[in-house]
């Protein structure tokens, strides 16, 4: 019997079994469309990650100072500005406030600064104007307002030249921002930012919390920042109480981060293939039970046990094959949906859609290999008086 009729054999036995077909291969669908989904998800996540991080600049660092003993005043600060390389640094202070218009009032992040902070955080104006030196030398009580914080307060109006309490303070609005979109999980525009001197009022403290820092050339990134922690460490003493660190080390952690998740969601999906090829195992082996009588026919008219051993193998493989296409189908279209109705940044993967449908070739084969031996080891004698 040659390979072909072989072939069309096992194709003829699937088409008349379509139920059962189906049931088998239903472990194979779910497992190979789920890999697609948590894959997509997981690289959509970390892609998302760093389209975030990217957006704050490549050329920015990041001074945090995070001992709680330490003094960092905005002198302390203004050193940085010396160091080879920085271009222009923005010292800030934060906190939560609450801002009000009329009835209407929100919790917001409140930002105190300086006037190169538009400039070094990349940030572009709405309307209106940023803060300027003269503000923060005059303690002004003036408020730059995020996109969200100005909607939340006055719908779509104009706020500039308008008044908000700010804590019950009454501060003219002289600037609205550009929509900076979320980083982090964090929205960059529900925020209202004032002078430094006067956010040290606010936030009752004239510690300095951070420090954006920008640096005229990317490829000084890392000298420049080394730099920087060699005078900081002059200024606090303690390399344990402050940070400096670059959005590629943001990104680095969060990749490597998003990589584990993503591996982890893809690894669990992955069993249900195994159990999937477990499910075919069984439905196999029923199979060889049910045609043992018709096995013994084809063995005493002259069929060879390589011709019984593929008959059975291609049905496996068939079965395995065919369930993972249809998953990679099920996969993309659940991917989209996803997305769709979460607002998720998906990223599909083509070489793990490949390797998902070849894996579960393999499945195919690997599980079919027993119940198709034990069907080509089978007595033509004793297969005949099966009853």
């Amino acid at each position: 019997m040659n390979g072909l009729r072989t072939i069309r054999m096992a194709l003829k036995s699937i088409k008349g079994n379509k139920v059962r077909a189906f049931l088998t291969m239903l472990g194979i669908i779910i497992g190979v469309s789920s890999v697609i989904v948590m894959v997509a998800i997981g690289q959509g996540s970390t892609k998302e990650v760093q389209d975030q991080i990217g957006s704050l600049g490549t050329n920015v660092l990041t001074v945090s100072v995070t001992g709680s003993d330490v003094t960092f005043k905005e002198d302390d600060a203004n050193q940085i500005q010396d160091v080879t390389g920085v271009v222009a640094i923005a010292p800030t202070i934060s906190g939560r406030v609450t801002v009000k218009n009329g009835q209407t009032n929100a919790q917001v992040s409140m930002i105190g600064t300086t006037s190169p902070y538009l400039d070094v955080r990349d940030l572009q104006l709405q309307s209106g104007r940023f803060i300027a030196d003269l503000d923060n030398d005059n303690h002004s009580k003036i408020a730059v307002l995020g996109s969200d914080t100005a909607q939340s307060l006055f719908g779509f109006g104009d706020p500039v030249g308008e008044s908000v309490k700010v804590n019950g303070t009454s501060y003219k609005v002289v600037g609205v921002l550009d929509s900076i979109g979320s980083s982090l999980g964090t929205s960059g525009d529900s925020t209202i930012i004032v002078p430094l001197s006067t956010g040290q009022r606010l936030a009752s403290t004239t510690e300095i919390g951070s420090v954006y820092v920008k640096v005229g050339n990317e490829d000084m990134i890392n000298f420049t920042s080394r730099r920087i922690e060699q005078t900081m460490y002059t200024i606090v003493g303690d390399a344990d109480s402050y940070s400096v660190s670059s959005q590629e080390d943001l990104m680095e952690t969060a990749t490597s981060v998003n990589e584990t998740m993503t591996l982890m969601l893809g690894g669990s999906a992955a069993i249900s293939l195994i159990v999937g090829g477990i499910g075919i195992m069984n439905i196999m082996l029923v199979s060889v039970s049910e045609r043992t009588k018709e096995i013994g026919i084809r063995k005493a008219i002259g069929a060879k046990r390589r011709n019984i051993l593929l008959q059975f193998l291609i049905e496996s493989m068939v079965l395995s094959s065919l369930g993972g296409i249809i998953g990679v189908g099920i996969g993309i279209v659940s991917a989209q949906i996803f997305t769709l109705t979460t607002g998720t940044t998906i990223a599909y993967s083509v070489p793990v859609m490949l390797l998902s449908f070849v894996f579960s070739l393999l499945v195919g084969v690997v599980f079919g290999v027993f119940p198709a031996n034990k069907a080509s080891k089978l007595d033509p004698i004793q297969a005949l008086r099966y009853e």
